[in-house]
Formats: C-alpha cells, sequence, structure tokens
C-alpha cells in the first residue's frame, strides 16, 4: 500500500523550517491503519516485547501488541511514569528531551521491538534502545511508519535492524 498519500505535510511545524509528517490522517482510515499494522507485525514476529515511544508510537505499539499478544511496555518523557524508571537525556532535530522507562517493565533477556512512528534522525529511537540495553534486553528490531532518509536516521541506527514503510 502506498501510505505516504495518506500522510499529511504540515509545513513549519513545530518550528519553521520543519515539515511535519503527520500521521493522524492515516489513522483517521481505518483500512490504511489496520494495513500499516499488519504490515509492521510481519516485521517483528520474534520480539517478546512491544515498545511504543511517546506519544505517536503508541498508537502503533498498542495496536501490534494487540494483534501479535504481546507485552507492551512505554518510553514516556520525563516526569509522566509512576513507577521506578531509568532516564536517558536525547536531542531533537529542534530541542532536546528526556526520556524514562519503568525499570520492570520487560524481563531481561527478552527480545524488544521499538515502535515509533517516525524516524528522523535517529536520537530518539537510540535513547530508547540504550535504555532497552542498559537493563539487560536485546533490542529485536527498530520500527516505524515514515522514515526521513535525508536526516541519517537509519546511518545512525546501523547496528541494529531498522524498519520503516514510508521513505521521504
Amino acid at each position: 500500500m502506498d501510505y505516504k498519500q495518506h500522510i499529511r505535510e504540515v509545513i513549519d511545524f513545530p518550528k519553521p523550517g520543519i515539515n511535519f509528517k503527520d500521521i493522524t490522517t492515516l489513522i483517521q482510515k481505518p483500512e490504511v491503519f489496520r494495513a500499516c499494522v499488519d504490515e509492521l507485525a510481519l516485521l517483528i514476529q520474534d520480539a517478546d516485547v512491544i515498545i511504543g515511544l511517546d506519544a505517536r508510537g503508541f498508537l502503533f505499539a498498542g495496536a501490534l501488541a494487540y494483534k501479535l499478544n504481546k507485552p507492551l511496555a512505554v518510553v514516556r518523557k520525563a516526569g509522566k511514569l509512576p513507577y521506578k524508571t531509568i532516564s536517558i537525556d536525547y536531542e531533537l532535530e529542534y530541542g532536546k528531551n528526556t526520556f524514562e522507562l519503568n525499570i520492570d517493565a520487560v524481563k531481561p533477556g527478552d527480545k524488544v521491538a521499538i515502535i515509533d512512528d517516525l524516524l528522523a534522525t535517529g536520537w530518539t529511537a537510540r535513547a530508547a534502545c540504550e535504555l532497552v540495553k542498559r537493563l539487560g534486553w536485546e533490542v529485536s528490531s527498530v520500527n516505524c511508519v515514515v522514515n526521513l532518509p535525508f536526516l541519517f536516521g537509519e546511518e545512525f541506527l546501523k547496528e541494529y535492524t531498522v524498519n520503516c514503510l514510508v521513505r521521504y
């Protein structure tokens, strides 16, 4: 399926010079969202746990965990998780942030599929991978709907299997 035709581009959001790829138009079409989840599910069969990244990664991760009957864990921005966490600072193409993960979200040795809506610079996905590795888990793959290859995120994650459905 050509998912690109279902993704809206918002110019100068969240700041001038950024052309935001808005997946809300994709998820508003049940048949397109379902096809997207089905295609991602085929790519992450070997994972023991699905991890969704705050916030749009949650949309796909929840659907994938349900479809594959796998546990779901979440990586959130700082201060959003109520239990014991580990954290990591990371950079965005337009700022900085901190991610946190509950220390008991996954069992040691589990293979984790990381899910996000978009791969840009790779900093967000790399931060999640580092949290996973710090807790003794294995990253089976990094998965997203949209890839912006001109920002070299996939190269930044070259030690991981990276799956993306749409390239701009």
